[in-house]
Formats: C-alpha cells, structure tokens, sequence
C-alpha cells in the first residue's frame, strides 16, 4: 500500500476548510496506512470540515477498512464566534450556531469517499463510553483545554490495539502557546509517561506514538 495519498486525495485535502498544514497530512497518512495494516478501523476525534479524514479515509479504503471520526460539529472553543479561528461560513443561519457537519459531508462526497467514512455525530466522551472495540489508530484532534483534550485521551487511547498507533495534534510544548497546544501537549506527555506508548515521530506538531504496552 503506498504510504503517501495520490494527488486527487491530496487537492481533497488541500481544498477542504482546516487548520493542518500538508508536512503534518502527509504524516498523518503515512502513519494511518501503516496502522491500517492491522485490519482494525481508524478513528479520529474533531472532524471539523473533514480536511485530516480525507486522509484516514483513503488510507482506510486502501486498506479495507472504515474511517470513524467524532465531532459534536458545533465548533471548539476557538472556532467560535469572535475568536481568530472562527469561519461565518461554518455557521447555521437558521439557529445561528456552528453546524460543520454540511461542509464535512460535501468534503467528503468531492473526495469520492463517503462510503468508507462513519461519522459519529455526538460529544467524544459519551460516544467513548460506548465504545467496545480495538482500534488500528485513534487520532485526537478535538477540543484544545485540558478538560477535552484528556478527556479524549482516556475515552480512547484504551482502545488503540497492540501494534497500533496513537496520533496527537497541536503539540506545542512553548508555554506562550498556553491557548492552542499546551492540552495536546501535556496530553502527549502523559502517553510517554503511562509506558504504554512510545513515539515514532514528530512533524511539526503533530505527534506519532505507537503501544508497545498495557494500559493508557
């Protein structure tokens, strides 16, 4: 399986609404179509727009197996209005509340990738209470306060198989980026500590670890 996307899922990518810059999406691919080896689906928490699932999508297509991604589609706290992440036109004009999952569906359908994508519509810790089965890769991109962003960590860092990997973005260990990246970061820094996981690389921000042992 090639371990970097084909140049239509990489346009899918690039012209889909989102924050992840390519060097951290072609690593975020390469790490989802070696997980995918093991034949266990791939799951990411924040969906946003859909940018990163076009790549756990193909990856999980050329492997067989199904992309979940997690997401309440009502925007983070910085997506909100007033904040420098905020896009008017993720907003429902109806309720005048964030609805992102419109823009995810129609990425999706551009990519050609809807039927290897099941969209959890929900917030991550109740859906993680439900939660039974192992996965190849879970992938936390969701919430940035320490509240979210470790309440995603031990809803489904548990579930990620022996030999699977544990993806984490907006790892930014600079205090002076207290609001965008110290959560992701401590919450790395806790999967280090656990010994349940070791790290296998770094691009940017985003970070690649993979169990090599029990526990979370």
């Amino acid at each position: 399986m090639s371990m970097a996307p084909g140049p239509g899922i990489l346009a899918a990518f690039e012209a889909a609404k989102g924050f992840m810059p390519v060097d951290e999406g072609l690593a975020l691919y390469e790490a989802a179509a070696g997980a995918a080896r093991l034949g266990l689906p791939l799951l990411e928490v924040g969906t946003y727009c859909g940018r990163s699932t076009v790549l756990l999508a193909d990856a999980a297509r050329a492997a067989g197996v199904t992309a979940l991604t997690v997401d309440h589609h009502r925007g983070s706290e910085e997506q909100q209005p007033g904040w420098d992440y905020h896009d008017p036109e993720t907003v429902d004009p109806e309720l005048g509340l964030m609805d992102t999952l419109p823009t995810f569906r129609r990425t999706l359908h551009r990519a050609g990738l809807e039927e290897h994508v099941v969209a959890l519509v929900g917030r991550s810790p109740q859906i993680a209470a439900l939660w039974a089965s192992p996965l190849a890769l879970v992938f936390i991109d969701g919430g940035h306060t320490d509240e979210h962003a470790t309440a995603d960590y031990e809803g489904w860092a548990p579930h990620v198989a022996e030999g699977g990997l544990l993806v984490i973005h907006d790892v930014f260990p600079d205090p002076v980026d207290e609001f965008t990246g110290q959560a992701p970061y401590r919450v790395h820094l806790r999967a280090l500590a656990s010994g349940a996981f070791t790290e296998v690389s770094a691009t940017g921000s985003l970070r690649v670890l993979r169990r090599t042992g029990p526990g979370a």
